[in-house]
């Protein structure tokens, strides 16, 4: 067996890992790479491999850095299965087109000013109608259910916690007289988190390819985010701001829904009006509505007790038109505004802080992990002149990271994650995790007693 690490090594974004074994390939998610425009742009048009000889995909959840790059895969000619949860293949359909029409709006938009600097224009990376198209391919395959994705090898999927359907990949392997098993975690949750249920532990993998974006940091509780979020809403309303937060529209936004809603039913904040300008946030929250069997049981408690849905309540609004979004700057009195993208990359957070950054009374509210050369992470890490759009900006809003938020599992769950399979683990091998975490991870591994621990960067090659 053969991985080929083509995404996401060394790296938080860009999740794509590919696996060669008795003679066939098997893609562990096509995720889009996110940072500096023309990098990312040559890097996710550009695949590794000849796309002919991929024989099926496994794809672990929606989130874009895992999702995000399919339509560029179906559009260079892959018709084969991609197989991944119900509730995943509706996300996924759902955050694709969006994808699509947000590399064409925003293609559109930098075109206007190319124009008028006499540069050529742009093309997107992908347009709306070629995202549709990948849809077609899915293969849902709900949890526990075992299938054979390519000769030889066997595969079930197990709940990771982290967003709705999201999930961990477990293969077993027939090849050369061999059999082993081959877990990949994909994104790991965390314990306790509202909505999600909690991520099912490895058991008997030989091989563990295993996600480490949080590998140096301990996790506050759920508790504490709602605590850090009451303070800064709090704090903000007072000076008569607003809260603007980009957010990942599938699951963070919904998150957040449910911890204002929280707040407000507990009358620990004033009501204020909550704007969600996300058409992608408003169409997934009904696809979380769907699958009510996979929530956890903390969101129907919290239906029974307050007699109203989780992820609705009356300051909440949804912003549906580009005209609605727009009448959001003319309005001076004190809201919350989340709106996708989650890094501040593209998408309708970037207008809403063109429109607010430099106004002292806001708060800018980063609620997730920012990948380098992202306004996101530019904005966390406290510049004070930002780009947005090729305009430049002084940051005045406060700025604050409550990173109690992520999804992601901390160093503490990483370590019971990889530990839970230790006496039959041959190879640990990290990846989506920048240098610091994973170092940081694999020195509290070998503390445990896991010590074959690998971590391979960008294009490197692994024989198992």
């Amino acid at each position: 067996m053969k991985i080929y690490f083509n995404g996401a090594d060394q790296d938080v974004t860009g999740s794509q890992h590919l696996i060669e074994v008795n003679g066939q390939r098997m893609l562990l998610d096509c995720g889009l790479y996110q940072g500096h425009r023309q990098d990312s742009y040559d890097r996710n048009l550009n695949f590794k491999f000849d796309i002919k000889t991929l024989d099926a995909v496994i794809l672990s959840h929606a989130h874009i850095d895992h999702s995000g790059n399919l339509p560029n895969l179906v559009k260079q000619g892959y018709t084969g299965p991609i197989y991944t949860t119900p509730a995943t293949a509706a996300l996924a359909d759902v955050m694709l087109r969006d994808s699509g029409h947000i590399q064409e709006a925003d293609a559109q938009y930098v075109n206007k000013k190319r124009k008028l600097r006499g540069e050529p224009p742009v093309e997107p990376l992908y347009t709306l109608a070629e995202a549709t198209e990948v849809a077609q391919y899915f293969n849902p395959m709900p949890y526990g259910t075992t299938f054979q994705p390519i000769k030889g090898v066997t595969a079930h999927l197990e709940d990771a916690g982290h967003i709705l359907g999201s999930a961990a990949v477990a293969l077993d392997i027939q090849e050369d007289g061999r059999s082993y098993r081959f877990w990949f975690s994909g994104d790991i949750g965390r314990r306790d988190l509202p909505l999600i249920k909690d991520p099912v532990l490895p058991a008997d993998a030989d091989f563990l390819l295993m996600e480490c974006t949080y590998g140096g940091t301990p996790k506050p509780s759920p508790e504490e985010a709602n605590g850090a979020l009451q303070a800064v809403l709090t704090r903000t309303f007072a000076r008569g701001g607003k809260v603007i937060i980009p957010s990942f529209a599938v699951g963070r936004t919904q998150e957040l829904i449910y911890a204002l809603n929280g707040l407000i039913s507990d009358h620990k904040i004033k009501p204020c009006p909550v704007y969600v300008d996300s058409p992608l946030a408003a169409e997934a929250t009904k696809v979380f509505e769907e699958f009510p069997n996979i929530l956890d049981d903390e969101a129907h408690r919290f239906e029974k007790l307050e007699h109203h849905p989780a992820l609705e309540f009356p300051q909440l609004h949804i912003i549906e038109s580009v005209e609605e979004s727009k009448a959001l700057n003319g309005q001076q009195e004190p809201m919350v505004i989340i709106a996708a993208s989650g890094m501040a990359e593209n998408g309708r957070i970037l207008h809403h802080l063109r429109n607010n950054i430099e106004n002292p009374n806001n708060t800018v509210l980063i609620v997730g992990w920012q990948a380098p050369d992202t306004l996101g992470r530019r904005l966390e890490e406290g510049d004070k002149i930002v780009r947005i759009f090729g305009q430049v900006f002084e940051r005045r809003a406060e700025v604050v990271d409550i990173k109690a938020f992520s999804a992601h599992a901390g160093q503490d769950l990483l370590l019971e994650y990889a530990h839970s399979t230790q006496k039959t683990l041959k190879q640990l091998i990290l990846v989506h995790g920048e240098a610091d975490q994973a170092h940081a991870l694999m020195g509290k591994l070998a503390e445990a007693g896991v010590k074959k621990v690998a971590y391979p960067a960008l294009y490197d090659t692994m024989e198992l």
